[in-house]
């Protein structure tokens, strides 16, 4: 976890590689809720007998669940002594869904801050994500989220 004194202070870090969060396991209850909430209840997500025999061998998390760890994943990676008053997902540039998660998997998330722009409304960051998972050679996805944090 890095400590920056405020917003300016991580804007200067613009390049670097920030850090990688702690793994976290996704289980089935995560996979579950996360249906429930979208209604997206597809059997390769859901029906753990149906995917045994199905092409990965086992439930898989919905991309959309590994894109949404990224909220999850933040506040590992680094910390404002001196927060901004709010900060605003402001959207995402790219993402790829490169490998699928399933079910017992441990990911974790690499970030390197891309760009740090100063706007009219606050510093405007974006980061590019790397949601690695354990012992796999290519990574769950990669994504550049957009984060914009008001003075």
């Amino acid at each position: 976890m890095r400590t920056f004194a405020d917003a300016n202070e991580l804007a200067a870090a613009q390049g670097e590689e920030l850090g990688r969060t702690d793994w976290l396991t996704i289980t089935q209850d995560r996979i579950d809720a996360f249906a429930d909430a979208t209604g997206d209840h597809q059997w390769i997500h859901v029906d753990r007998e149906r995917a045994a025999s199905g092409p990965f061998g086992t439930t898989i998390a919905h991309g959309y669940l590994s894109l949404s760890l990224l909220a999850y994943f933040g506040p590992q990676v680094f910390t404002l002594e001196k927060a901004p008053s709010m900060g605003i997902n402001y959207g995402l540039n790219k993402v790829r869904f490169l490998q699928p998660v399933t079910e017992g998997s441990r990911v974790r998330d690499a970030v390197r801050l891309v760009e740090a722009k100063e706007t009219g409304k606050g510093l405007l960051f974006t980061m590019a994500h790397t949601v690695e998972i354990e012992g796999a050679e290519r990574p769950a996805l990669v994504a550049e989220s957009l984060s914009l944090m008001v003075p």
